[in-house]
C-alpha cells in the first residue's frame, strides 16, 4: 500500500545527487532526497572537526555549474561565498618547491627559474591545452545529455561535440616531447589523478580528460571557507526552498517495480512504500539493480551494460597540528612526492595535502593518496605510508601533531593533545562508524565509455531509474557529476510537458 507520493526520489548525497535534486525541485517537481547511508564530509572527535575526504572546488568555472547556478537564481550569492586561491597549488617534489599562481606572468617566471630547459615545451603544451578547454566549454554550455542515450541525444551531441579535440581515435600524448622522468610531468599529471574518477593506471588518463582536469587546476581555483560542508548545505537549502524534502539519515531498502518500471521506494523502517511518478535516481547501476532485487532490469542492460571495477580508492588521513609544524610556503593545496632520484616506493606514496587554518594556533590537514585495490600496500598499512611522505616534507610534524585519524582503516584515533600518544577507540568519535568506512572509488571501465570519458549510461538498468554519481562520466571527476545531474534532470523534465514549458519560461526571467 503506497502511503505517499513524490515525483522523484533521489538517493545519496553526492554532488550529482544534490545538484539533480536542486534542479528538479526548482522545476516544480516534488522531490524526496534520501541520504542512503552516505556520510557527511566531516566527523568529530572532542573539539576537533576531522574530514573523511579531501575536497577542492574545481568546477567553479565549468559552464555546467554556471548554467545550474543561473537556473537556481544563485549566481550572485555563490560568487560572494567563494574566494580565489593563490597559489592555486604547490608541488613539492625531488627537493623542488614550485608554486602555481593564478597570475600567468608569475607562473612564467616560476617556469623560467625552475625549468628553463623545457620552457619552450611548456609553452607548446599550454598552447595545446587552452584551445581544448575552450572547445569543451563551448560544448558543455549547450543544454544536452552527456553521455547521450537515445538516437536524438546522439545526434544532438554529435552536432556539438564533433569539434572536440583529443577524443577517441586521436593518438595524442600531451607530454610526448617532455623527457621521460622530467619533474614537470608530475605538475601536469599528478593533480588530475586526484580529480578524476578513473583509475589512472601507470599515470595514464585519456588525453581529453587530462587536458580538462589539468585545466581545472590551473584556470583559477575557488575556495569555500566551509569546504564541502558549506557546498552541501548550500544545495540542501536550495532543495528545501523549492519544496523538496531531505531525509539525510534515511535510506531506501528497496525499489518497487511495477509493469516493468520503478513505481516507488520502500524506506527502511517504513510500513508502506513511497510512490513516485517520474522515477528515482541511484548512485550506480549496481546499486539500482540491487535495490530492485534484480527485478525489472531491462534485457538491453543485461546484455550490454558496461563493466565498472573499483580498482583503487582515495585513502584519507585527517590530522590536527600546531601551525608551527607547517612551513610558510605550504599553501592550501599541495602535492608531495618522493625525493629526487628515488625509485617509486609504495611506502612513500604521492600525497595530495590540504591545509585549513583554524582560529587559534591549529590547522587541519587532509592527506589523501590513491590506493590500488591490488597494489602492494594494504589498507592497514596505508596510514603509516601517508604519514611517512608527510614527514619527509614536514620534518617537525611529529612534534606538533595533536590528532591523527583515518576513517578508512578502522584503526584507533591517535590523540597527542596531552603530550603522550593515546589510542582512542572509534566509539569516542561522533558522526562515524565503529569500523572502517569505504573509500571514494576510482573506476576501471570495460569497454571504454563515451569518448573515453564515460562509464555507465544516465538511464539506469531498471526503467525509471537514472544515474547521477561518479560512474556516469568518471574521467571528468566533479564536472562529470554535474553533467550527469543535468542530463538526468533534463530527461525527467522532458517527460512532463507542463514542467518543460515552465522551464522554458524560467529562462526568460531575470535572475534575482
Amino acid at each position: 500500500m503506497t502511503a505517499r507520493y513524490f515525483d522523484v526520489v533521489v538517493l545519496g548525497r553526492s554532488l550529482g545527487a544534490l545538484s539533480a535534486a536542486a534542479l528538479l525541485a526548482r522545476r516544480d517537481f516534488r522531490v524526496l532526497l534520501l541520504g542512503q547511508g552516505q556520510r557527511p564530509p566531516s566527523y568529530e572527535y572532542e573539539r576537533f572537526r576531522l574530514k573523511r575526504r579531501a575536497f577542492t572546488l574545481l568546477f567553479g568555472s565549468s559552464p555546467v555549474w554556471v548554467r545550474l547556478l543561473h537556473e537556481l537564481a544563485q549566481s550572485q550569492r555563490f560568487r560572494r561565498m567563494v574566494s580565489p586561491l593563490d597559489p592555486m597549488f604547490v608541488m613539492s617534489s625531488g627537493g623542488r618547491h614550485i608554486e602555481v599562481p593564478p597570475d600567468m606572468e608569475l607562473f612564467v617566471r616560476e617556469i623560467d627559474r625552475e625549468f628553463p630547459e623545457v620552457r619552450q615545451l611548456v609553452d607548446e603544451l599550454y598552447a595545446t591545452i587552452a584551445p581544448v578547454n575552450a572547445a569543451v566549454d563551448a560544448v558543455f554550455e549547450k543544454d544536452a545529455v552527456w553521455p547521450p542515450g537515445t538516437l536524438w541525444e546522439r545526434i544532438e551531441t554529435r552536432r556539438s561535440g564533433s569539434t572536440l579535440p583529443l577524443t577517441r581515435g586521436a593518438e595524442s600524448d600531451l607530454l610526448a616531447k617532455f623527457p621521460v622522468g622530467h619533474p614537470y610531468r608530475e605538475i601536469v599529471t599528478l593533480p588530475p589523478q586526484f580529480a578524476t574518477g578513473l583509475f589512472a593506471s601507470g599515470d595514464y588518463l585519456p588525453p581529453l580528460a587530462l587536458a580538462r582536469l589539468h585545466g581545472s587546476w590551473t584556470r583559477g581555483i575557488q575556495c569555500l571557507e566551509g569546504g564541502e560542508d558549506e557546498l552541501e548545505e548550500f544545495l540542501l537549502e536550495r532543495i528545501e526552498a523549492h519544496g523538496g524534502e531531505c531525509r539525510l539519515s534515511h535510506r531506501a531498502a528497496s525499489l518497487v517495480v511495477r509493469l516493468g518500471k520503478i513505481a516507488g521506494v520502500l524506506e527502511e523502517g517504513e510500513g508502506g512504500a513511497t510512490g513516485t511518478d517520474s522515477g528515482a535516481t541511484a548512485p550506480s547501476g549496481d546499486a539500482g539493480a540491487d535495490l530492485s532485487g534484480g527485478g525489472g532490469v531491462s534485457p538491453g542492460a543485461r546484455r550490454d551494460w558496461p563493466r565498472l571495477t573499483a580498482s583503487a580508492g582515495r585513502f584519507v588521513v585527517s590530522l590536527v597540528v600546531k601551525k608551527r609544524a607547517l612551513p610558510d610556503p605550504l599553501g592550501a593545496e599541495a602535492f608531495l612526492t618522493g625525493r629526487a632520484g628515488a625509485r617509486p616506493d609504495p611506502r612513500h606514496p604521492s600525497v595530495h595535502l590540504q591545509r585549513m587554518d583554524g582560529p587559534d594556533d591549529e590547522a587541519t590537514l587532509v592527506a589523501e593518496t590513491v590506493l590500488p585495490v591490488r597494489g602492494p600496500l594494504t589498507v592497514l598499512e596505508a596510514r603509516e605510508a601517508v604519514l611517512t611522505t608527510l614527514r619527509e616534507h614536514l620534518p617537525f610534524l611529529d612534534q606538533h601533531v595533536l590528532v591523527v585519524d583515518s576513517p578508512h582503516d578502522g584503526l584507533p584515533l591517535l590523540d597527542k593533545t596531552r603530550g603522550t600518544a593515546r589510542e582512542m577507540d572509534r566509539i569516542h568519535l561522533s558522526g562515524t562508524t565503529a569500523g572502517a568506512e569505504p573509500m571514494q572509488w576510482l573506476w576501471s571501465v570495460e569497454p571504454a565509455g563515451y569518448l573515453d570519458l564515460g562509464g555507465e549510461p544516465i538511464r539506469g538498468p531498471v526503467p525509471g531509474s537514472y544515474l547521477v554519481g561518479s560512474t556516469v562520466l568518471p574521467a571528468l571527476g566533479q564536472e562529470g557529476h554535474l553533467l550527469a545531474a543535468w542530463g538526468a534532470a533534463r530527461i525527467i523534465t522532458q517527460k512532463d510537458k507542463g514542467r518543460q514549458k515552465m522551464r522554458r519560461q524560467m529562462w526568460t526571467k531575470i535572475e534575482t
